[in-house]
């Protein structure tokens, strides 16, 4: 599907170009961009790999297990059918750390393992899944890890100064999408 997506961008692009003479310079785009991307893979994969180290060292040494203990009331008020279950809350905990350090490929798997427990639960899971789903694309950041490699990449003197601005838009959204999950979960309950 994403394949066929990207075929027909490139072809409606490749249209386009002829068709308004600049062909030579799309030609020469596509062959710049496809340079560039080779050192700006690996500088995000060495990204991923350093903040993926640090988030299994976090791990061993039980900083990320005492930011998971600290979540927990929280996620207990805001997940109360999945926190019965200790796996549940445990992959709630565990994704919800990952995300606030701004590892959201190291968040996936945990939010994985919590979905499909949620999904066990019925009806009364369903509502908590789709909050999971907000709550992951929101995604409240301490650390704005991927986007400073990105920067970084791009050649950004300091990649990590727009933390404040990732703060702010992160807690935002974070609102907004808790209170649209709580509004759509009352209209739903009054339509039953």
């Amino acid at each position: 599907m994403l394949g066929t997506l990207f075929t027909i961008l490139f072809l409606l692009s490749l249209y386009f170009s002829v068709l308004s003479g600049t062909e030579v310079q799309a030609g020469n785009a596509l062959l710049l961009g496809a340079q560039e991307a080779i050192p700006f893979c690996l500088t995000i994969t060495g990204s991923l790999c350093f903040w993926s180290a640090w988030m299994e060292l976090a791990e061993r040494c039980g900083v990320a297990q005492k930011l998971s203990d600290l979540l927990r009331p929280l996620l207990r008020r805001l997940f109360p059918h999945s926190a019965q279950s200790v796996e549940i809350l445990s992959a709630l905990s565990e994704n919800l750390s990952a995300n606030l350090l701004g590892l959201g490929n190291a968040a996936t798997p945990a939010g994985i393992r919590a979905a499909r427990g949620m999904a066990g639960l019925g009806a009364a899971g369903r509502d908590e899944l789709c909050l999971l789903v907000v709550l992951n694309t929101a995604s409240l950041q301490l650390i704005p890890g991927t986007i400073a490699a990105v920067r970084g990449a791009a050649g950004a003197e300091a990649p990590f100064d727009i933390m404040p601005a990732v703060w702010l838009s992160s807690l935002l959204s974070v609102g907004a999408g808790l209170g649209a999950a709580a509004l759509f979960k009352r209209r739903w309950r009054f339509f039953r």
